[in-house]
Formats: C-alpha cells, sequence, structure tokens
C-alpha cells in the first residue's frame, strides 16, 4: 500500500487493566538524542526501546529488537498486537543519518519507520510524538541536490515524514531539533557526531578553510534542554502542534566556535590555532567547489573540505530559527552564554576520552556524516 494514503484501521486493542505507570514506546534509542530521552522519560514511564543492532545494556528498559525497514518492525504478528496493547505512548526518534549511503535508502527507511510507528500508535489508541530536525527550514537549490544527495535526501525524507504525521490525524507532535550537542553540564555524548568532529579538527588546527561566513549562525542546543522539552510535551499531554526546539535568537556565530574552539586549544597545551579562513556559503558553491574539482589535490584533503561543506550546506542559517523552548510545556530555553559554556564542556569531554595529546599532529581523516535530531 502506498504510504501516505488513509489505511483501514482496526479499533483500538481492549486494555485488560490499567497500568501503574503508562508504558512508552521509544524508536532510536541507541543514539545521541535517544539516549538522552531515555535518561529524562525512564522516571516516568515503563519503556520499550526498539533497537536493530546495537544493544542498550540499560535496565531501565526492555529492549525489543526490531528493524525500521521491515513491516510491523520485524515484529510476528501476535507481538505486534501484543505491543499495541501495551503501548501508551509512542516517541518515533529512529532514523537512518548516514549521509554516505545511498539517497533511496535513507529515504526508505525515514518514510517506512514513520509509516510504521503510526499505525502502531492508532491500533494502541496511543498519541505520538515525531522527532524531525529543524533543518526542513531549509531550502536546497538543485545544484544543492547533486552535490550533496546523501543531505538532501535526508531532509526530504524528514519533510515526507512530517506529511505523513499531519495526514494521519493521530494526536500527538513533531518535534524539530537543531544540532543536538552533548549534555550541558558533563558535555558527556553517547556518540561523536559529524560536527563535533569538525570542532575538534578546528581545536586540533587541521581545518585551515571552513566554508561560511563569520556571522553565519549554527544552532546547536545542549541534549538535556532537547530531550526536556520532549518529556515536557510528553508528560503534558500535549496532543497536537509543531515545536522547534532550537537556540533561536541565541544561536552562535561561526566565528565564535572558532573563538571557542581556539580558546580551548590554549587551554590544553596545544597551539593555539589561527582562525579557519571562513568564506561565504555562496562563495564556495560558486567558486571554490567548482575548483576543487578540477584539481588535483590530495584525496583527504578534497574529501575533509566536501564534507565540512556538506554539514554547513544543511547547519547554517543566515537568519535565526524559531523556537518553542520556554513556552508551556516545552522545556527551558538556553540563552547564548549557555550555547557556548555547553560548547566548551563538550570540547573538553572530548579531549578526556580522546586525548589530544596523543593527536595534535595527526591529519583529521573524512568523518561519515550522522544527525542529530533525528
Amino acid at each position: 500500500m502506498p504510504l501516505n494514503v488513509a489505511r483501514p484501521v482496526p479499533p483500538p486493542a481492549p486494555r485488560t487493566a490499567p497500568l501503574a505507570r503508562p508504558t512508552l514506546l521509544l524508536t532510536g534509542g541507541s543514539g545521541v538524542l535517544g539516549r538522552a530521552l531515555i535518561d529524562e522519560l525512564a522516571p516516568h514511564f515503563d519503556l520499550l526501546c526498539l533497537r536493530r543492532t546495537r544493544p542498550l545494556h540499560d535496565p531501565r528498559v526492555r529492549e525489543i529488537p526490531g528493524d525500521l525497514l521491515a513491516p510491523r518492525f520485524g515484529l510476528t504478528p501476535r507481538q505486534w498486537y501484543e505491543l499495541a496493547l501495551r503501548v501508551d505512548v509512542v516517541v518515533h526518534s529512529g532514523a537512518q543519518t548516514n549521509w554516505h549511503i545511498p539517497p533511496g535508502e535513507i529515504v526508505r527507511t525515514n518514510t517506512l519507520g514513520t509509516d510504521t510507528a503510526l499505525d502502531l500508535a492508532a491500533r494502541a489508541d496511543a498519541p505520538v510524538y515525531l522527532v524531525s530536525t529543524a533543518f526542513v527550514a531549509n531550502t536546497l537549490t538543485d545544484q544543492d541536490r547533486e552535490r550533496f544527495p546523501g543531505a538532501a535526501a535526508y531532509l526530504d525524507s524528514k519533510i515526507r515524514a512530517e506529511q505523513m504525521m499531519r495526514d494521519s490525524g493521530q494526536p500527538g507532535a513533531i518535534v524539530r531539533p537543531s544540532v543536538v550537542m552533548g549534555h550541558s553540564v558533563t558535555g558527556r555524548i553517547a556518540e561523536q557526531q559529524g560536527l563535533t568532529k569538525v570542532l575538534a579538527a578546528m581545536v586540533l588546527g587541521q581545518v585551515p578553510v571552513l566554508p561560511g561566513a563569520p556571522e553565519a549562525r549554527i544552532d546547536m542546543v545542549p541534549q538535556d534542554y532537547v530531550s526536556r522539552a520532549v518529556g515536557d510535551l510528553v508528560r503534558g499531554g500535549v496532543g497536537n502542534g509543531e515545536y522547534w526546539l532550537t537556540a533561536g535568537k541565541e544561536a552562535v556565530e561561526l566565528r565564535e566556535i572558532a573563538d571557542t574552539c581556539a580558546e580551548f586549544a590554549a587551554q590544553q597545551g596545544l597551539p593555539r590555532p589561527e582562525r579557519p579562513r571562513l568564506i561565504p556559503i555562496e562563495a564556495v558553491h560558486r567558486l571554490l567547489l567548482p575548483i576543487l574539482a578540477g584539481t588535483a589535490l590530495p584525496g583527504p584533503v578534497h574529501q575533509r573540505f566536501r564534507y565540512y561543506a556538506e554539514l554547513l550546506l544543511v547547519f547554517q542559517r543566515e537568519l535565526p530559527f524559531d523556537t518553542s523552548l520556554g513556552e508551556p510545556d516545552c522545556g527551558t530555553r538556553p540563552t547564548r552564554a549557555d550555547i557556548r559554556a555547553a560548547l566548551a564542556r563538550n570540547l573538553r569531554s572530548w579531549a578526556e576520552t580522546r586525548p589530544v595529546s596523543r593527536r595534535r599532529c595527526r591529519p583529521a581523516a573524512g568523518p561519515t556524516p550522522t544527525e542529530v535530531a533525528s
């Protein structure tokens, strides 16, 4: 049956007895935001976590092996029926975020996964909270799509997933986080994301050129602010709406990020790196990428620069997003000082887990891009 086409939904499965606590199904629990959501939601819900490969080994949750691409998440008809009997709330955070795989696979995973989550929520008579991304607000040109098909497919899949949620009529909400950083206090993060790896390379002085104007904003929010907002929406029983979990006008500028990285390097006893030469995105597309395509630059250098350009194509905006943080039932809003402090703590956590003294002279490899929301 095609996606986005109304399907007949059976009546909600009868509940045999009231539960001591509501049961919440979380997809994507092994990801950066998923781990933070477990911390936020575990005190209030019985958590079921769908996971494909990596076990969580978390006593606070019951793990359900499953696959976003498979019918019924790969469960048997009986398991599917029993899951619908049990679930009271669905938080769909699972998604394919690796931009290096075929674009069609990204779209299939993220749309089919949403379709199945909505189907389960309808059968369970449960609200669903869909984790999208704030960067659906970015408009990609045909040239962007040709050069960066993985990023384009990711954004397209999130736009389609949001429309599926609206078309379903299912109660719940769409949440749109921007770049999810590590914890605002500890700096810790479940795994290093693409942008975090770029920041680490800036600390090590391995980024002489960076696509982006100095005043361009990079909207980043610590993971605990995002998870608290989602938790407040779920606990508050919010039944509709679209919520921007972003820094908004408090988003830091690219030059502030570069200065923070340089200050951190000096604190670590490393040579203070020069601020990368910041080139406006328009000039990157119009001049630099076409030149790079025709040069014989070493492969790793070319690959790294394209990687940075792809990230900033998605993560950079000249104007601030709207933000819903701080509104009723939607967490609290960080200040720019909060975000800069969190950035420094994120870098400190990175340095503690991967000592910079052993990496200061090693060339940066081109990392695999993975997002962050959702």
